[in-house]
């Protein structure tokens, strides 16, 4: 158990998270030949094995696979960078013990990088830092690492210096050691240790300094030498650095250029160095029998299974569930129960998956990484043996920021194929969602930005031979108030027999802002019950408070869902015969949409963090088509050398469909974006007048048919 590790590869799309682990594995043994991510030479890189990943050069879906490093076994997971497919590093964070953070030597933290950075945080995962493509013009590690500290609040310093940057770039000194490392050989694959040289020996010993000071800084045994001004020897500081890594107090900085195959090696002996093994992570499970009480987890393969699967994929053979054994074991053909639905399942088959390619193994004890064929789940449900109810929580899902309008064509067998793929992807991705509308009867996808929609109506295309009509697409606006307005809502209803009655009073009022639930976690409605006596009978509160949640569904200014708002029930009124959960859920609902009205209603839509690469020259271009889209600039700036601008602003993403085009042609094809959901802000007067009136008109179209 001490020579495993189960790590993820993430970073801000293309810094070479992918580029990165292609060289793992061949230095590992796992694959016999490199191959360019864009598949250039027809093959592609081994984790990205969907067509549509060679294709666009992006990882879409998180690959998994293993290989062995020394005496470690080492689980790794290559999670992809675009924003659009951000839950799958959330999935993969939400299992993994460590992760590395790879970060470009040229532009440094980067937009993603930001929202990785929470995931890690969110998790507890401990992390290593690789500066990559320090090989390219403008590289600066010094940068990076000054971005480390003051964007990400990391605790950060380099355990190497490279020796070289940009077309000079040749190795890397290991500070730890006093060792400078050369990657020879035509793919890197000989590492030729030799002395420091001598134009380097003053940075070197001046970044030892440094990372022993940051050390020192966190831990109580660098500190008492450094103090004392006495030398740490190197292993009491690799040591220090591991204990303080895995406290996630301290991350050391690698460096190198995976695609010129520099400093991969050594990183790997800083993931079995300072990242840690399932046993030195304590992980924590719910007990459903004891009020959810939280369990410490054993990394123990003698005690009581529990497992989580945290990804469904469609193969071949069927639906291919990817698990995590946090307990327990796990073997061919024995029994487990899956703690959601009740279910007993049998075991038919295990592998280990390399990429997609699986190799079969009878058995997974605590702290593998797994999958299983023919098990019917849904993604995060736990697994035990049957002889305990320790659940494991979830994980954290964005909500979708962007629809489209779906359409088949015509026949029965594209409908029939068409609802069967969209059942699998919102399986499989629980970013994406599928409806319909009440008023058009259109079927709307939903999903995190542009891409993501792209990918799913191209991947129904090419595996289900679906062909669709796509609507334009559409911004997820939500509703919200401004001020508190009072309630007090009678239902009453009799059509002979036992009628409805229920009488509800109270208010509502704007949630405060940066509201967050016991776990952290943000809130857009609150229920309160202020109910005092027995006006309103103790049975029927749960009923108001589902009826209040069904108010919130559909605002009454343009049908968006409400946010941002608070439900305080103080008293009503119940029958002794005619009241019921039914007739308490009506009025709760009828209240809120009455109470909504003199609580002065607002419109709000979806703010994107927008960040924006692209060559010096055109940085005016930028900004000033940036302000045409209604964009706030958060700021422009130069890198070091002055060859390009990273220009970052806050966009309403329904001023952002056609950036693309638009980026390309104003920058010569030379500008990349990169965009995240920020938050929900009030629209404009005139824009909500528009959508109020667009709202009505289709609703009254909708009446008429």
């Amino acid at each position: 158990m001490a020579n495993v590790r189960n790590i993820g590869i993430s970073a801000h799309i293309d810094s070479g998270k992918t580029t990165l682990t292609e060289r793992i594995l061949f230095y590992t043994g796992r694959i016999k030949a490199i191959h360019d991510v864009r598949g250039r030479d027809g093959v592609g890189a081994k984790m990205d094995s969907m067509e549509l990943e060679r294709e666009k050069g992006i990882t879409i879906q998180s690959a998994a696979t293993f290989c062995s490093w020394g005496d470690a076994h080492v689980n790794i997971i290559d999670t992809p960078g675009h924003v659009d497919f951000t839950i799958e590093v959330e999935r993969a964070l939400r299992v993994l013990d460590g992760a590395v953070l790879v970060l470009c030597g040229v532009s440094g933290v980067q937009s993603q990088s930001l929202t990785v950075d929470r995931q890690m945080k969110r998790y507890g995962v401990p992390r290593l830092a690789f500066i990559n493509k320090l090989d390219r013009v403008g590289s600066s590690p010094r940068k990076v690492i000054a971005d480390l500290r003051n964007q990400l609040k990391l605790n950060a310093a380099a355990v190497q210096v490279p020796i070289g940057l940009e077309a000079a770039h040749d190795g890397v000194v290991d500070v730890i050691r006093g060792v400078a490392y050369y990657f020879r050989g035509e793919k890197g694959e000989m590492v030729e240790e030799a002395p420091v040289p001598e134009d380097l020996k003053a940075a070197a010993a001046a970044a030892r300094q440094e990372l022993v000071e940051r050390v020192a800084d966190v831990d109580e045994e660098v500190a008492e030498l450094f103090i004392c001004e006495e030398d740490v020897p190197k292993d009491l500081l690799k040591r220090a650095i591991r204990r303080q890594t895995i406290a996630q107090k301290f991350v050391p900085v690698f460096m190198g250029s995976a695609y010129k195959n520099r400093g991969v090696q050594p990183l790997l002996d800083g993931v079995v160095d300072y990242l840690p093994s399932p046993a030195e992570v304590p992980n924590f499970a719910l007990d459903t029998a004891a009020d959810e009480a939280r369990v410490a987890l054993s990394c123990d393969p003698d005690k009581p299974t529990v497992a989580l699967a945290f990804k469904l994929e469609e193969c071949k053979f069927g639906q291919l569930t990817y698990m995590r054994v946090y307990q327990g074991r796990i073997e061919r053909g024995h029994f487990l129960h899956n703690l959601k639905t009740g279910k007993k399942i049998k075991v038919p088959r295990l592998v280990r998956m390399h990429s997609n390619e699986m190799e079969e193994v009878t058995s997974a004890g605590a702290g593998d990484v797994v999958a299983m064929f023919g098990v019917d789940c849904a993604s995060m449900d736990t697994f035990t043996d049957g002889t305990t109810q320790l659940a494991m929580s979830s994980m954290f899902v964005p909500e979708p920021v962007m629809s489209l309008a779906i359409k088949p064509d015509a026949g029965p067998k594209s409908q029939a194929s068409f609802a069967k793929a969209l059942q699998r992807f919102t399986k499989e991705d629980p970013t994406l969602r599928v409806h319909t509308d009440v008023n058009s009867k259109e079927i709307i996808i939903s999903g995190m930005g542009e891409l993501h929609l792209d990918v799913y109506v191209e991947r129904l295309k090419r595996e289900y031979a679906v062909e669709c009509q796509v609507g334009r697409p559409s911004v997820n606006y939500r509703e919200t108030i401004s001020r508190r307005a009072d309630f007090n809502h009678l239902h009453k209803k009799q059509t002979g027999g036992s009628g409805q009655y229920a009488r509800v009073i109270g208010y509502i009022e704007p949630l405060e802002e940066g509201a967050v639930n016991a776990a952290g976690e943000p809130i857009t409605f609150e229920f309160v019950n202020d109910v005092i006596g027995t006006n309103i009978p103790p049975e029927y509160i749960p009923s108001c408070g589902k009826g209040f949640a069904d108010g919130t569904n559909k605002g009454g200014m343009i049908g968006a869902q409400v946010q941002g708002m608070r439900v305080v029930l103080t008293d009503g009124q119940a029958h002794a015969v005619d009241s019921s959960d039914l007739a308490f859920r009506t009025a709760a609902a009828a209240a809120l949409r009455g109470a909504m009205k003199d609580a002065g209603p607002a419109v709000l839509e979806p703010i994107m963090a927008l960040e924006v690469t692209a060559p010096a020259e055109f940085q005016g271009t930028i900004v000033s088509g940036l302000n045409k889209r209604m964009g706030l600039i958060q700021s422009a700036g130069m890198n070091d050398d002055g060859s390009s601008t990273v220009v970052r602003a806050d966009v309403p993403l329904s001023q952002m469909f056609g950036y693309s085009t638009d980026l390309r042609s104003s920058t010569q094809g030379k500008g990349e974006f990169a965009m995240e959901y920020k938050e929900h802000l009030p629209v404009t007067r005139d824009v909500q007048e528009r959508l109020v009136k667009e709202y009505q008109t289709s609703r009254d179209d909708a009446n008429k048919k």
